[in-house]
């Protein structure tokens, strides 16, 4: 019997951890910035948590670890979980267990200084946690984000927006003291450019103007001028922010993929319903910012994560990964 059901605005986590029969080892927790429905190997995440509270993550790591007792698991082990908040409340969501390396090891790995591979492959093995002198949880004092890369500019006119299916092609890795500087570095590396100046456009479905209006908010301290469409543009200036409105496509020209095709726009924030006409709908939107160099996000966590990388821009500095790792022995 398969019980199924679907999860609206959840968090998603990764937690890797190492067991030797009778200890576990918990590896690292990773916050997902993209919401739960994107695949976890198209989601940037962060490594700590950045926003989860300590009790929720405390919690993570218990259940793990019940996890990987009671199924007498040697070796790694990697938990995918979705957090739904209520009231003020967390509440935890199970959605696999893979008594296996995950493709967060070697990610954890760089961000904590500890070769889980080589610990993992030592207690299948018979060598205990104990015995390898594998004690206690490393928490870095710095941020390490990462980023997937994707090859949608190697296919012209293919649909970006993300979804249960993974179409990454690598990763890549940011750190910072801050989440903001480790994020804004993340998409550095992974060759995406964060702009200074210019038009931002907002377009979003209706469960996300709440958030949307906090993004505006910070876009405007920040001294973007806003386009949105009717709805979105509404609901910001409804908050009293500064906002222009442009039509979508089906409503007329001068429209929203016009203002990018003629270099207007420098950044886009685009959601959509998951529903086959809204996703077919706002297709040129996404498609017409991946031609003409655009960068663009098609999730609201993801919008709301990059503000805080957008204001880490002037505080970037250079970090030794093997100093890092030394200040963590």
């Amino acid at each position: 019997v398969l019980l199924d059901r679907f999860l609206n605005d959840a968090i998603e986590c990764d937690v890797d951890c190492i067991s030797d029969g009778k200890r576990v080892f918990i590896g690292g927790v990773m916050e997902h910035i993209e919401q739960a429905g994107v695949h976890s190997g198209d989601s940037a995440c962060s490594l700590p948590p950045y926003s989860l509270s300590k009790e929720t993550v405390a919690e993570l790591k218990r259940q793990t670890a019940a996890m990987a007792k009671g199924l007498n698991v040697v070796g790694l082990m990697n938990v995918q979980f979705a957090i739904q908040q209520n009231d003020g409340k967390d509440t935890i969501f199970v959605l696999e267990v893979n008594p296996r390396a995950s493709r967060t090891v070697p990610y954890v790995s760089k961000a904590t200084g500890l070769q889980l591979a080589k610990i993992a492959a030592r207690c299948m093995v018979g060598q205990s946690l104990d015995q390898q002198g594998i004690m206690e949880e490393v928490i870095p004092p710095y941020y390490s984000v990462k980023e997937a890369v994707f090859p949608f500019n190697k296919f012209p006119g293919i649909d970006p927006i993300l979804g249960p299916e993974m179409r990454s092609t690598g990763e890549v890795m940011g750190v910072g003291k801050t989440f903001g500087e480790a994020l804004f570095k993340s998409q550095l590396a992974a060759g995406i450019k964060l702009p200074k100046s210019g038009n931002v456009v907002l377009t979003v479905k209706d469960s996300d103007k709440p958030l949307a209006v906090v993004v505006a908010k910070l876009l405007h301290e920040m001294g973007f001028p806003m386009v949105a469409t009717k709805g979105t543009a509404a609901a910001i200036a409804a908050a009293n922010i500064p906002v222009s409105v442009v039509n979508k496509v089906k409503e007329g020209r001068p429209h929203i993929v016009d203002m990018i095709k003629n270099g207007e726009i420098t950044l886009v924030f685009t959601t959509v319903d998951e529903t086959r006409n809204a996703i077919a709908d706002s297709r040129s939107i996404r498609t017409t910012a991946q031609a003409n160099g655009v960068t663009y996000y098609t999730t609201i966590s993801a919008a709301r994560a990059v503000m805080e990388g957008m204001r880490a821009k002037d505080l970037l500095e250079v970090y030794s990964l093997q100093n890092l790792h030394i200040s963590l022995s």
